[in-house]
């Protein structure tokens, strides 16, 4: 048996449950043990499960036309992941999922999100305050972005991020960061070198 005490810590910091809810959300979740370079999400499939990480990592990429990847999210330890378009609109996954080590994730299926959202007001609170931190997350992304430049965007990785830099490999950083691998490791260099 797993040790959920994470995945409730996750949901007490949003919402308070009764112990009624609280009963209903963890029937709705199951585990599932995925191994190293596991794909979770494909395209061209409806991503049918919201994923909270109890221990591993994973990477959502979409590759461009040229062959490349772009790292969309990762998640690590006590974060979310999945196709967030394909899961709430159940349309076909433009990216993929996959897990960077061998990992435990919790998962919901939509239409038991669904039914937990009608059923109470207080599970509607908590799927909801989750979309919203997605959103202002995503909307973070997408200004950093546009307005910062590669070390800038690199620097506020690293202070956003410190348990990710330990834990994920360079080229997701990288192409998290839209950048080439070289590219990064001539910005820690330099960086190392300003010390």
């Amino acid at each position: 048996m797993e040790d959920l005490a994470p995945f409730l810590e996750n949901v007490s910091r949003k919402v308070s449950l009764s112990p009624d809810n609280l009963d209903r959300l963890l029937k709705a979740f199951k585990v599932v043990r995925v191994k190293k370079r596991q794909f979770i999400i494909q395209p061209d499939f409806v991503a049918r499960y919201r994923s909270y990480v109890l221990k591993g990592s994973f990477r959502s990429y979409a590759i461009d036309e040229k062959g490349i990847e772009h790292t969309i999210q990762f998640a690590i330890d006590d974060w979310w992941i999945t196709d967030y378009n394909s899961y709430i609109y159940q349309t076909p996954a433009t990216q993929f999922v996959v897990a960077l080590e061998d990992s435990i994730i919790l998962q919901v299926d939509f239409q038991d999100e669904q039914d937990l959202k009608a059923y109470s007001h207080e599970l509607e609170t908590l799927f909801r305050m989750m979309a919203e931190k997605s959103a202002a997350y995503l909307a973070r992304r997408i200004v950093s972005n546009l307005t910062q430049n590669a070390e800038q965007r690199y620097t506020e990785f690293i202070e956003t991020f410190p348990k990710a830099v330990q834990r994920l490999p360079q080229y997701v950083i990288a192409s998290y960061l839209n950048m080439t691998r070289e590219f990064l490791s001539k910005i820690r260099n330099d960086k190392a070198h300003k010390k």
